[in-house]
């Protein structure tokens, strides 16, 4: 039940707004209300549902200043993952990178935006598995996924910044094969995250 609502939040098809009615969703679902309202609640904690006085509960409205604080969370929580995993990458695992990164040019020249949006997070990922932390990875994990949610519903038309972000993904394919110290992986994984929040400001400028 959780994860059918949650599912269906994080794919747009409850978009922004959206009242979760306990009995209507129990009986969409085949479920009784106990659940549903169990799982709506799990929603609230995670900040994908509100409560609000004589509504009840509706899908959480998305906040652009919500967007850009979230993602300078997750250039903290991507730098430590990085180093984290960085003395554990192997050689098949900077193969598999540089295969991403050489597919995400070919996405570029294609205008494909989505795909080329899910490749960098597969790119991400592929680092992250090798992280010792999986409650880091958790994290990260739980934040990009309500951070999609916003770029699916909203803001559609987010840039993704193309030949930037590829050669920031060549540069720490590059620091970790070479075994760099710490502090210039944790600096050159943080600031890659760091650069989409400037690009994102200032698109949100271009548009106000």
């Amino acid at each position: 039940m959780y994860d059918e609502l949650r599912k269906r939040i994080l794919a747009g098809t409850y978009g922004p707004g959206f009242r979760l009615v306990i009995d209507g969703i129990a009986s969409e679902l085949g479920v009784s209300a106990v659940p549903a309202r169990e799982a709506i609640r799990r929603l609230e904690a995670e900040g994908l549902v509100i409560f609000e006085p004589q509504v009840g509960a509706r899908v959480s409205p998305v906040d652009p200043g919500q967007f850009t604080e979230e993602l300078s969370v997750l250039a903290v929580l991507e730098g430590y993952a990085t180093v984290l995993a960085a003395p554990l990458v192997r050689a098949q695992d900077l193969r598999l990178l540089r295969e991403i990164n050489a597919r995400m040019v070919d996405c570029l020249d294609r205008m494909d935006s989505l795909t080329f949006g899910a490749l960098n997070r597969e790119f991400h990922a592929a680092i992250y598995a090798r992280c010792p932390s999986p409650y880091l990875v958790e994290l990260i994990e739980a934040t990009t996924a309500r951070l999609d949610r916003i770029r699916r519903t909203v803001f559609l038309q987010i840039p993704y910044r193309g030949k930037a972000s590829i050669a920031e993904h060549d540069g720490l394919i590059d620091l970790m094969s070479t075994g760099a110290g710490p502090a210039a992986i944790e600096t050159a994984a943080r600031e890659h995250k760091l650069h989409t929040v400037q690009s994102f400001t200032e698109w949100q400028a271009r548009r106000s």
